[in-house]
């Protein structure tokens, strides 16, 4: 594994004394795939310069991960982020700063390189606050958890999970919840990160090629294009009051006030960088919408009694609430009712069965979530759109027809 030290010089003072190799006892087999494994003391790295030398060499991949912390704000704050190198006698890992001055200027060349493949697990949110922090989300990605339900080994599966069951190494599960931001880190902290990136690239030589063998290929590379693309254009829901299972039960102006209003928390949030529930929570906006006020005198009464309302924006509140949007006109409407159950079941036992077929985990072909959105609208929605829909049109198409709803384009 890596083995954590402080290099002297280059604005890199904060890093902490060397931490030592923790033992790892790889499981039969998996001595070979290791054999690449860290050949270095992983780097601390706060200085651009630095930065950009460490990196000069990289030319076809990296490892990368984040640590940041969302919990006071609406926006992830980075906190560190971790690079995996490839080396002439192995791995090299780079703890790098991302609070240090120029370190973020410095990381964005590499973070946008369509040549360098960045090879990430469970890469959403952290493609979200590299996105946020140095203004480019990372692309082209390998997602190691996309990647796995792919090949059939899980649906989800946690980076420790994935690293034991295919490289037969066994992490630590500490420091999830760090404090991230404050200086110096710990070697605790430092090892558990250092972990973190340690390993994507054994990942990554054996997912690729089982994703290979199965031609899977297409899709893998859809999915992780999807997920930077949902990164890179992070607005928020056009129709948010669909999403929230209150406004599934709102008359039709109900549920436009309830647009206006979470549209307007979703914009507040952002600009002000605070949680969306801190500015305004769904049982507050949903009782407004459903029971508007009759002036803003009423409004402000309500906000003064409920305990967690945000009693200092009420004008602001009254004029969403109030002022209709361009677009309510194209507004879909939740139906109010609940889902045709037993057509619900029929189109999980087709993705089941075809699942199945496929080898793939539950859940990796289609979800609940997903049936039931294709169940109220008229053409096949979000990730079901690509290469799922071609693997369950066939099967799907008739349960939907016969209940008179079928996707637009279907056959």
């Amino acid at each position: 594994m890596a083995r954590l030290s402080h290099r002297a010089g280059h604005g890199d003072a904060r890093f902490p004394p060397a931490v030592p190799a923790r033992a790892r006892l790889p499981q039969a087999g998996a001595a070979a795939r290791l054999s690449r494994m860290s050949a270095f003391p992983a780097r601390w790295i706060a200085d651009p310069a630095t930065l950009q030398s460490a990196l000069s060499s990289v030319t076809t991949r990296v490892g990368l991960d984040t640590e940041f912390i969302r919990e006071r704000t609406f926006w992830p704050q980075l906190a560190l982020v971790q690079i995996a190198v490839e080396r002439d006698s192995g791995i090299e890992v780079l703890l790098v700063d991302p609070l240090a001055p120029g370190i973020v200027e410095a990381l964005r060349p590499l973070l946008a390189d369509p040549a360098i493949v960045k090879v990430m697990h469970s890469a959403s949110e952290d493609l979200v606050a590299l996105g946020h922090t140095c203004g480019v989300v990372p692309t082209p990605l390998f997602d190691t958890q996309v990647a796995a339900g792919l090949a059939g080994t899980g649906a989800g599966l946690g980076y420790q999970r994935l690293v034991q069951d295919t490289l037969g190494v066994a992490l630590p599960k500490g420091e999830t919840r760090s404090d991230w931001l404050r200086r110096p880190l710990s070697p605790t902290q430092l090892e558990y990160a250092a972990d973190d990136v340690e390993y994507l690239f054994a990942l990554h030589d054996d997912l690729a090629a089982r994703i290979d063998a199965l031609g899977r290929g297409a899709w893998l590379q859809e999915d992780c294009a999807r997920m930077v693309a949902t990164a890179a254009g992070f607005d928020g829901e056009r129709w948010p009051q669909l999403g929230g299972r209150a406004g599934q039960f709102l008359d039709a102006a109900s549920q436009l006030r309830l647009m206006r209003l979470l549209r307007w928390r979703e914009q507040y949030a952002r600009t002000h960088d605070r949680p969306r529930s801190w500015i305004l929570d769904n049982e507050l906006a949903t009782l407004l919408a459903r029971s508007p006020p009759a002036d803003i005198g009423a409004l402000q009464a309500r906000l003064d009694a409920h305990p967690k309302a945000p009693r200092k924006l009420g004008a602001a509140i009254w004029d969403a609430l109030t002022t209709e949007l361009a677009d309510e006109h194209e507004a879909p409407l939740a139906r109010g009712e609940e889902p045709d159950r037993k057509r619900l079941k029929q189109l999980q036992q087709a993705v089941a069965r075809r699942s199945a077929a496929l080898g793939l985990p539950d859940g990796v072909l289609a979800s609940r979530r997903w049936l039931e959105a294709l169940m109220e609208g008229d053409d096949w929605p979000g990730a079901l759109a690509g290469w799922r829909r071609g693997q369950l049109e066939a099967d799907l198409a008739p349960l939907l027809a016969s209940a008179g709803d079928t996707p637009t384009g279907s056959v």
